[in-house]
């Protein structure tokens, strides 16, 4: 008899896969996006089923909350052609359909060998006070802390190199130099001008009636 979890999986897996085939499907950017949406937050719920409530909360908070809702606002402000983003469809198509079958021939290798079944067989129901938000930090600053380190010491080096890209030499740009800033006075920002006080002269009454 097939339990109620199995069937919610099943619900979010196919919810799942429709979400994606609908973001290279639809013509509207928009509606692409706002599916995308839908596969996160199906793909969360399959997470909240093996027990991973903090990476099912990080996704709709990080991806869905933040990176999708930029995204989302980005593509409604510009002015997308859709007929340029058509064009070379059919040309690159072979290319991708070789690369699609190569990635669910890997994903059904990978799932079918007898490794993942057997990594399958051990999984068991934790008690009712499990955290698994305290379990991933054990792990991930205990067991694996150096691939932590270096991933976050990839990041750093990423980030700095994303500065120094920017701020290269030879483009016109403008920059702040603080040394200069902390040394301004009042008397070199505002100057103060004596101008003498005009008076305006009325008319006289005599030449306005002589016009």
């Amino acid at each position: 008899m097939i339990g109620f979890e199995t069937i919610v999986f099943f619900m979010f897996a196919a919810l799942s896969v429709f979400a994606a085939l609908r973001v290279i499907t639809a013509r509207n950017p928009v509606h692409a996006a706002l599916f995308l949406v839908l596969a996160f937050f199906s793909m969360a719920g399959i997470w909240m089923l093996l027990e991973a409530e903090f990476l099912a909360i990080t996704l709709v908070l990080v991806y869905v909350g933040a990176v999708m809702v930029l995204f989302l606002f980005v593509v409604m402000m510009l002015d997308i052609n859709l007929e340029e983003l058509k064009e070379g469809f059919w040309r690159w198509f072979p290319v991708g359909a070789v690369l699609a079958a190569f990635m669910v021939f890997e994903m059904v290798w990978v799932l079918g060998s007898r490794q993942t079944a057997e990594t399958g067989a051990q999984l068991a129901k934790h008690a009712a006070d499990y955290s698994n938000t305290k379990e991933l930090g054990r792990l991930i600053y205990t067991d694996y802390v150096y691939p932590f380190e270096l991933a976050a010491v990839i990041l750093l080096v990423a980030i700095v190199a994303a500065i120094a890209l920017t701020l290269r030499a030879g483009r016109a740009k403008k920059k702040q130099d603080p040394s200069k800033q902390v040394l301004v006075k009042s008397k070199d920002r505002v100057r103060l001008i004596s101008m003498p006080a005009s008076k305006k002269v009325s008319a006289q009454p005599g030449a306005a009636k002589a016009e």
